[in-house]
């Protein structure tokens, strides 16, 4: 797995699966993935520091970005189990929080994680989930400074993304929405993945960097936001990097 495993965001399934019922040597191969010490090793050894995976890279990439912003408020559109979320409100920056995915079930994991029902009253203040579609107006997604969009709209059918489209960028109308999404070229260097072949089975779609492209700067033109484009992760010769972003600023 040199060269793609640590990146792969199946990483760890990939792992169990090949290491199927040897345990032990899974977490020992996970552990050297992350750049830790495998358990067992010489305890005078100094650890490595754990390499970031491919998510956390993007959730860094992403913070950095809405802090960079000077953004108050920040709507999570996607939430799932709420990293994000976490990550913003470790922030004071971000003085309120909206974390809305239309899973019930994710966002009771996220109550769960977050400790949500225990928080101290003036960080239970900040934050608020919601379950909600991104596919329908919803009155509760506007008045934000920015929107957050995670690895989300592969999941849409690309002939919804137009109602996405209008519900984000022309009803809610954040003054920053930030896009990621996987990088469809760089699929040829996991060595799992057959030939045109996406990395998630719920994913409907997956966009090279000239489509991400098109696509992001025809939504800027119609509702009036400028664009730029950012890479995460490791870049490949060729096929540039993982997953790709697009920031988008209300031109006022």
């Amino acid at each position: 797995g040199d060269g793609w495993l640590a990146e792969h965001p199946e990483a760890e399934q990939i792992t169990r699966r090949y290491l199927a019922n040897l345990h032990g040597l899974a977490r020992q191969a996970l552990d050297r993935l992350n750049g830790q010490e495998a358990e067992g090793g010489d305890a005078g050894t100094m650890e490595s520091p754990r390499k970031a995976t491919l998510h956390e890279q993007r959730l860094r990439v992403v913070l950095d970005h809405l802090k960079g912003s000077g953004a108050e408020s920040v709507v999570d559109l996607g939430c799932g189990e709420g990293k994000l979320v976490r990550m913003l409100l470790q922030e004071r920056q971000f003085r309120r929080i909206l974390g809305m995915d239309v899973s019930y079930a994710e966002l009771a994991k996220a109550m769960r994680r977050l400790h949500y029902e225990e928080m101290a009253p003036k960080q239970h203040e900040r934050l608020e989930l919601i379950q909600g579609s991104l596919l329908y107006r919803d009155a509760r997604l506007t008045g934000f400074d920015a929107a957050a969009v995670v690895e989300v709209i592969e999941h849409l059918d690309e002939d919804r993304l137009q109602a996405f489209e209008r519900v984000v960028f022309g009803a809610a109308q954040p003054g920053m929405v930030i896009v990621t999404t996987p990088n469809a070229e760089y699929n040829t260097v996991f060595e799992t993945l057959d030939a045109g072949a996406m990395r998630h089975q719920d994913h409907r779609f997956e966009w090279t960097r000239a489509e991400f492209a098109t696509w992001a700067e025809r939504v800027g033109q119609e509702f009036n936001y400028r664009v730029s484009f950012a890479s995460i992760g490791t870049e490949h010769e060729g096929v540039g990097a993982p997953s790709q972003m697009a920031i988008f600023t209300y031109e006022t």
